[in-house]
């Protein structure tokens, strides 16, 4: 079973006057993981999919939505993957790749047929973006050990953090497509802070290992113009070229971004001073 919903662009003086209600319905995407169903999301912001893929008693293949108009998912995309649950495996034209708890895997564009599959007791949670792709290039598993890893942050100003790079030009080639995963540490709770706006791609981020009964407030909007979403674990946001993504919890969490756009260089960014965020 598949469920897909289709999300506009805004821009930026519209968003000003949005409620509560209109940031949430257009920014958060939720219910992500339903039992035995893939969700999709197909936003505007560089022609991003965000996905949820959760086979629990049968295998689920990945089908091409009305948007793609295509014969095939792949046939125009590329896609990565991130198990965030119990083990499980992707199948891609015949060849099975065993995902673990916080291991990736990239999609070329081309491939044919993309089954996902629970493998263990435990329940696997794939989640899922797609970009636009103009050429081919390998499938590849990526482990934690695999990653590029940056350490970045201060324990005294809460926002010390692990960046593993899975999905990324400097570990593998992609066409524009790029994810990683931020692992706050002990005591931590702010990420992405110093902020930052990069016009040259949008994002997504999807907060997950939040404990029961805890929240995250994600931080979005011009930087003289913020705005906030509360968030429960297991929930994604779609976050514009022109807007600010940040986040702070009320307790520990890990979260995984996406990206697409023209610019590939992880430095690529123009950073805001703290203090100066309105």
């Amino acid at each position: 079973m598949e469920k897909s919903e289709f999300r506009y662009a805004h821009h930026p003086e519209d968003v000003k006057k949005y409620t509560t209600e209109e940031l949430r319905r257009e920014f958060l995407i939720n219910d992500l993981f339903n039992e035995d169903q893939i969700k999709l999301v197909y936003s505007m912001y560089d022609r991003l999919i965000v996905g949820g893929v959760m086979p629990s008693t049968k295998p689920l293949k990945l089908e091409p939505t009305d948007n793609l108009k295509a014969q095939n998912f792949l046939d125009r995309r590329e896609l990565g993957i991130i198990n965030v649950g119990g083990a499980g495996t992707v199948t891609v034209d015949g060849e099975v790749y065993e995902l673990n708890n916080k291991e990736a895997l990239y999609i070329g564009k081309g491939a044919k047929d993309v089954i996902f599959e629970k493998a263990g007791d435990e329940q696997p949670y794939f989640y899922i973006n797609s970009a636009p792709a103009h050429y081919s290039y390998p499938n590849k598993k990526i482990t934690k050990n695999e990653a590029e890893i940056v350490e970045l942050g201060e324990e005294k100003y809460a926002n010390k953090r692990t960046i593993n790079k899975l999905i990324v030009n400097s570990v593998l080639e992609t066409c524009q497509l790029q994810m990683g995963m931020t692992e706050l540490h002990s005591g931590s709770v702010w990420n992405t802070m110093p902020a930052h706006t990069h016009t040259r791609r949008m994002e997504a981020y999807f907060y997950f290992d939040l404990e029961e009964g805890q929240t995250v407030s994600h931080f979005m909007g011009q930087p003289h113009e913020t705005r906030h979403i509360f968030m429960t674990n297991r929930q994604a946001v779609l976050s514009p070229e022109w807007s600010i993504h940040s986040g702070v919890g009320t307790s520990h969490y890990t979260f995984i971004w996406g990206m697409a756009g023209e610019n590939m260089d992880y430095g690529d960014m123009d950073g805001i001073k703290t203090n100066e965020l309105k």
